[in-house]
């Protein structure tokens, strides 16, 4: 017995070691300490499938800090990011435009810096950008994958994104229905797209849509984006992973350079409010990879539709006049006989137009 007790206390005090050794962890008459309170490191996981060999990779290219007008030091955002479940983020504050400046450093790379070392300390992708800030009718654009953002601060706009472009930038174009509450595409706009210095633009920013954008998208070959556009902390700023808006990008693997060559390639779909917006072969491809379906009669078309992914997606059949949800990781029984068209109200492939398709 005695051989067997010293064992067991051995063991405990190993185990306290470990413990103590680890998390300095304190519990005696004059302290208690619950490291259990502390989720710092933990993370939500937002499943949305991987689609047609290509991981799906959740995003916001559209993030400011203390070093333009944001709230929130850059290593805090990389940190609120991968807490909600984002794979990649880029730092974009503004070049023109740094109210703190008599705070801060100067340096336009700096912002970046802060947040790609804590990056690199969790395994988290983070990308150098920066923001041209402009009245319209240019406006505000995203310039992606840079050097050097300090080359950008120039006085003539023009001159800043042939800059970032000759770094290998990929220019976004940033919220085109603010600030006067109109999404007008200028001139300057269809004459930058047509000498590929604009690549893609958002659909939706912070909380608004730009319900006829997806249309340019489709009609110039611009990739389509959801970003926060964030400058407050992010806690309670988006009830449910799938209010928050986040760019699907759709890579080859979970590399900077990957991304970069799906942003070129225009593999995304804007992802806000638990809608998809974008090419409806991505969005069939999501339909494919989240659904299953298991016929219980087929003469009355009586089937079990089981939703795998974290997205709620609504359906319209028969003679329905709204939609219903399919709800995350649950299954409804419906009558859908086979060959029905289904459409799918949260899937916009243009302007009042979503995917149609067939579930069995």
């Amino acid at each position: 017995m005695m051989k067997a007790h010293r064992k067991i206390m051995i063991v405990v005090l190993c185990v306290l070691g470990m413990y103590g050794n680890g998390n300095a962890q304190i519990r005696n008459e004059e302290v208690y300490e619950f490291p259990n309170l502390n989720e710092e490191n933990y993370r939500y996981h937002i499943n949305i499938p991987d689609i047609d060999g290509y991981k799906t990779l959740k995003c916001d290219f559209h993030v400011h800090t203390v070093f333009s007008d944001g709230k929130v030091w850059p290593d805090q955002r990389v940190n609120e990011a991968w807490n909600e479940g984002l794979d990649v983020i880029a730092i974009t504050d503004h070049i023109e435009y740094r109210p703190y400046k008599d705070i801060v450093m100067g340096d336009f790379n700096k912002s970046y810096e802060i947040a790609k070392t804590r990056g690199d300390a969790i395994g988290m992708i983070v990308i150098k950008g920066s923001e041209i800030t402009r009245q319209k009718p240019l406006g505000h654009l995203n310039a992606l994958f840079l050097q050097n953002s300090n080359k950008l601060d120039l006085p003539n706009p023009l001159d800043a994104i042939d800059e970032a472009v000759k770094q290998g930038g990929y220019i976004l174009w940033n919220h085109p229905g603010w600030p006067n509450d109109t999404s007008t595409i200028y001139p300057i706009h269809r004459e930058l797209i047509a000498a590929n210095k604009i690549h893609g633009v958002e659909v939706f920013n912070s909380s608004e849509e730009y319900p006829k954008v997806i249309d340019w998208c489709n009609e110039l070959g611009l990739a389509p984006f959801a970003n926060t556009d964030i400058h407050y902390t992010s806690a309670n700023l988006y009830r449910g992973r799938f209010v928050r808006p986040m760019t699907l990008v759709f890579a080859k693997e979970y590399t900077e350079e990957a991304v970069k060559e799906a942003l070129f390639s225009g593999r995304t779909v804007a992802c806000y409010n638990n809608i998809l917006s974008g090419k409806e072969k991505f969005l069939q491809s999501l339909i494919k990879e989240s659904l299953s379906v298991k016929v219980i009669s087929e003469s009355k078309g009586t089937i079990e539709i089981t939703n795998h992914s974290d997205i709620t997606y609504q359906i319209r059949y028969g003679n329905l006049m709204y939609a219903v949800p399919l709800y995350p990781n649950q299954t409804m029984r419906a009558n859908i006989r086979s060959g029905s068209e289904v459409t799918f109200t949260n899937c916009v492939i243009a302007k009042d137009k979503y995917v149609v398709t067939s579930l069995w």
